[in-house]
């Protein structure tokens, strides 16, 4: 554990270098203009068939008599864009998680290697392809998986648990494959994966709940929702920070681990060979 929380240090202190910085533009770039594309000119047609299909379906009709009786006829007109967000906020999530994974984390990985573990020799052997087939996998995974969560929702404490628990296993997964991918060997990655599952899960879990932050910025008052495109723009800003973060914070902790067991490795082979001969 103290690897992990050294990590952690040293990721935060990494989030400031000019390298991260100036990386983190790339999917800020291409999600938050993506976003700001897509709100500037579907936000108003999003919001009105929403509106529609609210006021026609059986289910939120009796929802919306029961505002009109306790006397909260005002919430009407917010459901519509509160469930634009809520259908658009994860696939921002995934959107931003995956771009930050192509876009940056390769250079990041590429920064902590030079900076830190100089001496480790990388003996990845995969194709772009193949991890963009890893993460694309997991993701589809973690979709279905959100999908089918979407009704036990309602059930006030879940909404804060479920979301952030599929969002850190694939958090886990997606970063502790690509920062492996470039540096370990097939067998390695799947040994490091599996021998310290527990604690990059653990890692994924604080990152996804980390990154449930930014969604924050939607309860903080009915009014914003008045300015959701910019807010949108917004979120997409502090998820790449989340992750860029994350992706370092991986990197250095299974950089080391990895460093450390090619050691131990070679420490030991002289041994196993001088117990051999005699």
């Amino acid at each position: 554990m103290l690897r992990v929380a050294d990590a952690w240090w040293r990721a935060a202190a990494y989030c400031l270098h000019p390298r991260t910085i100036a990386w983190s533009l790339a999917p800020l770039l291409v999600a938050g203009g993506l976003v700001g594309v897509l709100g500037w000119f579907f936000w108003e047609d999003a919001v009105a068939g929403l509106r529609h299909w609210i006021d026609h379906w059986g289910l939120t009709a009796v929802l919306l008599r029961w505002l009109d009786s306790i006397g909260a006829p005002q919430f009407r007109s917010l459901l519509a864009p509160l469930l634009v967000i809520v259908l658009a906020v994860p696939a921002i999530v995934l959107a931003t998680l995956l771009l930050v994974t192509w876009l940056m984390l390769p250079g990041l990985v590429r920064l902590v290697a030079l900076r830190r573990f100089p001496q480790l020799v990388p003996q990845g052997r995969e194709t772009f392809w193949q991890g963009m087939a890893w993460s694309l996998g997991h993701s589809a995974i973690a979709l279905v998986a959100l999908v089918a969560s979407v009704p036990l929702w309602f059930v006030p404490p879940l909404v804060l648990v479920l979301p952030p628990l599929v969002w850190g296993w694939l958090t886990a997964r997606v970063l502790a494959y690509d920062v492996l991918v470039q540096h370990a060997s097939a067998d390695e990655r799947h040994r490091l994966m599996k021998h310290h599952r527990w604690r990059l899960l653990g890692m994924g879990l604080i990152s996804g709940a980390t990154g449930a932050l930014p969604s924050l910025l939607w309860v903080a008052s009915a009014a914003t929702l008045i300015f959701a495109p910019v807010l949108l723009l917004a979120t997409v800003w502090l998820y790449t920070l989340v992750f860029a973060f994350a992706a370092l914070w991986f990197a250095h902790y299974l950089l080391e681990v990895l460093m450390l067991e090619r050691q131990f490795a070679l420490a030991a082979t002289p041994a196993a060979d001088v117990s051999l001969s005699t």
